[in-house]
Parts: structure tokens; sequence; C-alpha cells
């Protein structure tokens, strides 16, 4: 999924997301509430008219962006429940919400599980998160339990508060509802988690914390441990995951569906463009599935000299808007070193289809197999 934290997938039109075939795009609840307002959005007849973008939305409930713009809450240092030393304070978590300070003047908001919903309801997306507390890798075992509780507390009052308003936005639409299975590093708390969360019967199933998709070594480990748990029938969202192809490769061989991440746009726009290969997806195990690139991380950074004089375009199979079109690296480096806005599109058409079609071919694979 795209990622258009303020309505908008950075650089990219409504038109450029159709030609690389996104199915479906991700929008930020906590950045979208705090400007220019959710309830600004529902008069305007929702998000989807808002951006000009038909296809379906998904929202996150804001808490990863409560916590990570100031994740540690006053006297956890002091009471011996972090081993790393805090950044500044930014939040205070009660068992009934978050009070929180807004990045962009200082006010401060709180925000609720039934709090979280309503803004998504305002914002008319069609799958809505559970509002959790995104629990930091460092956090002890004692702490995790104090807020794998109000996680799953949270996870019960966004589902009642949901099915109050007959699964339905403010405009009347439907909306699915994910829970999310968080619990750090600590396996049986993120077991626990897990038959928590399908217990209550959401539409579907996320995986969240700080590990997700950032420390894909601890994203494997944390979805073997709860695999056997989930359910076959609905989709398994790693949520912020998909950094580098090998990772969209990995998530999905571990049994993942779902994949959102801002890197394949902030990575263009900082010059590296994804170039490689899946290979062998002939073979009936995927475990035999590999990702070749002749560039570290499967990134070719556009901005060397060695793509002077280059003619070709960023990888010659690829049927992306701008390879198809005829782009050379040598004027993609030009517009990059230059900085020429139309860089910024073009290179981010890239990276966002490398990645759809990445997936495309893992689902056909994943369903021969």
């Amino acid at each position: 999924m795209p990622v258009g934290t303020q309505a908008t997938v950075k650089a990219l039109s409504p038109e450029d997301l159709l030609y690389s075939k996104a199915q479906i795009i991700l929008a930020n609840t906590y950045h979208l509430y705090l400007r220019p307002g959710d309830s600004l959005i529902k008069d305007l007849t929702g998000l989807h008219r808002f951006m000009n973008w038909d296809g379906p939305i998904l929202t996150d409930s804001g808490g990863f962006q409560v916590f990570s713009l100031g994740k540690q809450i006053e006297g956890k240092q002091k009471l011996g429940l972090l081993e790393r030393t805090p950044t500044k304070v930014m939040s205070k978590i009660t068992d009934d919400g978050v009070e929180f300070s807004s990045y962009l003047d200082g006010s401060k908001h709180f925000f609720t599980p039934e709090k979280a919903i309503e803004i998504q309801r305002n914002l008319n997306s069609d799958i809505v998160m559970a509002f959790d507390e995104c629990t930091p890798d460092t956090a002890t075992e004692t702490y995790t339990r104090e807020a794998l509780n109000r996680t799953h507390a949270w996870a019960k009052r966004c589902k009642d508060y949901w099915e109050q308003h007959e699964r339905l936005s403010n405009l009347g639409q439907y909306q699915a509802l994910c829970g999310i299975v968080q619990g750090a590093m600590h396996r049986n708390l993120r077991e626990e988690s897990a038959h928590a969360i399908v217990g209550m019967g959401f539409d579907g199933v996320a995986v969240g914390g700080e590990t997700i998709g950032y420390n894909m070594q601890g994203t494997l480990e944390i979805m073997d441990w709860i695999r056997p748990l989930l359910p076959e029938d609905k989709p398994r969202y790693a949520m912020g995951l998909g950094r580098d192809p090998q990772d969209i490769l990995d998530a999905v061989r571990a049994g993942f569906d779902m994949f959102d991440c801002v890197a394949p746009t902030r990575l263009a726009r900082n010059g590296a463009l994804y170039s490689g290969v899946l290979d062998h997806l002939d073979q009936p195990n995927p475990a035999d599935w590999t990702f070749a690139s002749e560039f570290s991380k499967g990134r070719l950074q556009i901005g060397n000299a060695r793509w002077a004089r280059d003619t070709g375009t960023i990888q010659e199979d690829c049927d992306c808007w701008t390879c198809t079109q005829g782009f050379s690296r040598a004027y993609l480096r030009h517009l990059y070193l230059t900085k020429e806005l139309l860089y910024y599109r073009l290179a981010s058409i890239h990276n966002v289809r490398f990645m759809i079609r990445l997936t495309e071919h893992l689902q056909t694979a994943t369903l021969s197999s």
C-alpha cells in the first residue's frame, strides 16, 4: 500500500497511482486529525473525494505517530522499565487513552479508542485500525505486559464503538476493522496477544510494534511465533514493512499479506531507485524464491557519476511509466542533481510500481505453489 500520509502519496497524482496499479493506499489518522481536521474532511464528503482517489483507503489509528513522536512517558526511566535513555517526553499514557502534544504547535490533545475510531469514521476510509500502544523493543516484560493489557482493552472498546455505529462511517460506508497484535520481543506476550485479537473477531489482523518492518530478523521471528495462531481466511498486515524488496519477499514467505511503507517514495526522493528481479518463482517451495540485484539492497544510486552518459532506463524490463516512456538514467541523474521537481515524480513512479509489481509476481507464485 503506497503511503499518503497527508492525503497525498508524495509527488504522485491519483492518475500516477492508477498507472502504477495501486489497489489501495494508506492515509494517516494522526496527521489528518491535526491538519486539515477530520471534521473538515467529513464536511467535504470524505477522504476519497477530498484527495480525488476512487480506490480503497486504509487509515491507521494514529497510535504509532503518538508514540513515535514521543514514545516514552514520564516516570518510565525512574521506574527502570526501559533499558535505554528515553527521548524527550511528548505523550502521557493512561488506561483511558493518550494525551499528546501536537508536533505542529505544541497544543495538547487526547486520543481515546473511541476518538480514534470516530476520526476514522469522519475520514470515511474503507479499512480502519484499532487504537493500540506501540511498544518499544527495549520495553521490559513488566512494562510490555501493562501496555498489552491496555492494547487489548482498547481493542475491545474500538470494536464495541464500531459495532454501536453499525460498522459504518459517518457517511454511511462500511468500514472493515483490524485489530493489532503487540507484545514487543516477548514470545509469550505475542502469542497471548494473537489469541486475544483473533478471538475478538476483527476483519483482519495486523502485527505492530517497533520491530515490524525495521528489524526484519525480529519481524520474522515474531511471525514464526504467532503464525499458527492466525486464521487462514483473514488478511495479515505487517505494519510499516516494505523498505527493501528483500523485506517483501521474506515477509510473504513468512505468511504476511499486506504491507505499507513510506520508503519507496522517500528513497526515490533521495536518489535510490529500486532495481532487481525475483527468481525461481516457478519452484513450489517458497524457500527457494530469491531476489537478485547488482546493487546493494536493490537500490541504484542515481546520483553516481557512472550514469552521466547512460541512455538506458532504470531497469530494462520495468513496466512503470518512467521506464516505458524511455526516461534515461543520464536524464534522471541530471534532474536529481539539479533538484528539478520532475525528478521526484519520475523516480517515485518507478519505485512505487516496482514494489507493486514485486507483490503481483509473489501473489501469482503463492497462488500456484
